[in-house]
């Protein structure tokens, strides 16, 4: 089905851009966005689990990002 969507100009040079970017057409940008948006979203997700970081002197964990990836399973 053919239709058409008024879209603010910048808005549209923003997803031409994203879609260049990402090697799609913006038709395969729009129809991607429109299916994630109508499909149903869970209602619960599961928890991170942080794990417990100790240290012999409190308060002083010096930690980085790259530290904390490593640590914990992201989803």
């Amino acid at each position: 089905m053919r239709t058409t969507l008024d879209i603010p100009d910048n808005l549209y040079r923003e997803l031409k851009s994203r879609a260049a970017h990402e090697g799609r057409s913006v038709k395969e940008i729009v129809l991607r966005l429109v299916e994630g948006h109508l499909r149903p979203r869970p209602k619960y997700t599961k928890p991170i689990q942080a794990p417990t970081i100790r240290t012999n002197r409190p308060g002083t964990l010096n930690i980085d990002n790259a530290k904390i990836y490593e640590l914990i399973d992201f989803p």
